[in-house]
C-alpha cells in the first residue's frame, strides 16, 4: 500500500458525516486528533490510539475521530488542510488536535475557524514560528525548547560528555523553536564548558526519504564519534528528527564512549525498541513495563549510565493530554489557557512523573503567550548515574540569560 493509499484510507471515516449514520448517536460531541504514521511518528499515534481505548471511536459510537498525515507531508501540505479542515464538516465536532502540527497547521486552523469558529483547535509541538501557530490555535503545546536547550547540555555534562554534537538540517534549523534551542545549547556550552559541534544530516522528507536519511547516520555516527572523543572521550549526541534516533542510538549503543541524554520529542520507544531489537507488544501502553524492558536491554549492552529518556513518552502525552484536555474543556472541567489544567490533563497520562513548564515568551519583543504552553519532564538515566535514576531537571534554575536569547 502506497503512503497516499494509506492517507485516503485514513479520510474514509469522514465520508461517514454526510451518510446519514447513527453511529454518531451515543457521543454528545466529537473530538479530531491529526498525527503522523507509525513510520514518522509512532508516539504520537499510539497516544491517539489511547484516547480511542479511552472514548471510542465515532464510527463506534464514541468521541474520537482520528486522522493521519502523510510521511513526505512537506510535499502534499494541500491534501494535509484539507483532511483537516474536513473534521469541520462534522456537525458533532468540538475540538480539533494535532501533533505534531506540521508546517500547514496553522492555514488549516484558520480555514476550520472560518467554517466553525466553535471548534477549539489545538496544536502540539508546533513546527511553525511560535507567532504564526499561536496566531491561529486557541491552544499550542510543545515541548519546552528554551528551558531544555540548557537542561539537555546540563544533564550530558553530567554524564561525562566533553562534546556535545548537535545533528539537525536546514528545514529543522529555520524554525524558530528549533532554531533558538540550539543557540541556547551552544552558549550552555560555552558556559558549561564543554565543546559543542554541529553535523548536517539528510532531511527525511526529501528525496532521500526514510530510508535514505537513516542509512546516512549509521555511516556517518562512527565517525563523528572518532573525530570528536578521539582519545575515547565521552561524546553526546542529539538529533532534531524522530527518523533519525533510531540509528543514532544503534551506533551509540555500539560504541563506549556514546552518550545519549535524550530524544528531541523524549520516549522510551523514541528509537529505543528498533536501536535494542525489542518486541514490546506485550507491554503496550504499559510505560513502568516498556521502561523496565528497555532499560534492561541497554545495561546488557553495556550502556548503563550512558543513556537518558523520560519515563513516559513525550508524544504519546501530547496526543492522549491534549486530547484530555479537550474533552475537559468542551465539559466544563477545565479552563481555556491554563497551565494547571493542562497540566493536569497530562498527569492522567502519566502517573508520577513531574512536569514544569511556562508560557512561551517572545525573545525579540518580550511578549508572553497565554495560550503557548512550554513543559518538560525530569531525566530518567538508563541503568542510573551516579547512584541516581532521575536527573533532576526539572528542578533546576535556568540562567535568566539563556531565556531571553534569540536564534542566531
Amino acid at each position: 500500500m502506497t503512503r497516499l493509499t494509506r492517507f485516503a484510507a485514513a479520510l474514509v471515516p469522514v465520508a461517514m458525516f454526510f451518510t446519514g449514520s447513527s453511529a454518531f448517536a451515543q457521543a454528545k460531541f466529537h473530538v479530531g486528533i491529526v498525527t503522523g504514521t507509525v513510520s514518522q511518528s509512532e508516539d504520537d499515534l499510539r497516544g491517539a490510539e489511547a484516547l480511542i481505548k479511552e472514548y471510542k471511536e465515532v464510527k463506534n459510537g464514541g468521541m474520537i475521530q482520528h486522522l493521519t498525515y502523510p510521511d513526505d507531508f512537506m510535499s502534499q501540505q494541500e491534501t494535509f488542510i484539507s483532511s483537516v479542515v474536513s473534521l469541520a464538516d462534522d456537525p458533532l465536532m468540538k475540538a480539533i488536535v494535532v501533533n505534531q502540527a506540521i508546517p500547514g497547521t496553522a492555514e488549516a486552523f484558520k480555514r476550520v475557524k472560518a467554517k466553525r469558529p466553535d471548534i477549539f483547535t489545538l496544536a502540539g509541538e508546533a513546527h511553525e514560528d511560535p507567532a504564526v501557530i499561536a496566531g491561529s490555535a486557541d491552544m499550542v503545546a510543545s515541548q519546552d525548547f528554551v528551558s531544555r536547550g540548557y537542561t539537555i547540555i546540563w544533564a550530558a555534562k553530567e554524564m561525562g560528555a566533553k562534546t556535545f554534537v548537535h545533528i539537525s538540517f536546514p528545514r529543522h534549523m529555520s524554525y524558530e523553536s528549533l532554531g533558538r534551542r540550539r543557540t541556547i545549547m551552544e552558549e550552555a556550552c560555552k558556559d558549561l564548558g564543554i565543546k559543542f559541534a554541529f553535523e548536517t544530516a539528510p532531511d527525511p522528507t526529501s528525496d532521500v526519504g526514510m530510508a535514505g536519511a537513516q542509512q546516512f547516520i549509521l555511516e556517518k555516527v562512527p565517525s563523528w564519534l572518532k573525530k570528536y572523543g578521539p582519545n575515547g572521550e565521552k561524546v553526546a549526541m542529539f538529533c532534531t528528527n524522530d527518523g533519525h534516533t533510531e540509528p543514532l542510538l544503534k551506533r551509540l549503543l555500539e560504541s563506549k564512549n556514546g552518550l545519549f541524554v535524550e530524544a528531541d520529542l523524549p520516549s522510551p520507544l523514541m528509537g529505543y525498541p528498533g536501536a535494542l531489537g525489542l518486541d514490546l507488544k506485550a507491554e503496550a501502553g504499559n510505560f513502568p513495563a516498556i521502561l523496565h524492558k528497555v532499560e534492561s536491554a541497554v545495561v546488557a549492552k553495556g550502556g548503563a549510565g550512558r543513556f537518558g529518556t523520560w519515563a513516559f513518552s513525550y508524544g504519546y502525552t501530547v496526543s492522549a493530554g491534549l486530547g484530555e484536555y479537550a474533552i475537559r474543556v468542551i465539559n466544563g472541567k477545565a479552563q481555556k489557557n491554563s497551565l494547571k489544567d493542562i497540566f493536569s490533563a497530562y498527569a492522567k497520562w502519566t502517573p508520577g512523573a513531574k512536569w514544569n513548564g511556562a508560557y512561551y515568551t517572545d525573545a525579540s519583543t518580550g511578549v508572553r503567550y497565554k495560550n503557548m504552553a512550554l513543559m518538560y519532564m525530569d531525566t530518567y538515566i538508563l541503568g542510573k548515574l551516579k547512584g541516581k535514576q532521575f536527573l533532576p531537571t526539572t528542578s533546576l534554575k535556568v540562567p535568566e540569560k539563556y531565556l531571553t536569547l534569540k536564534k542566531k
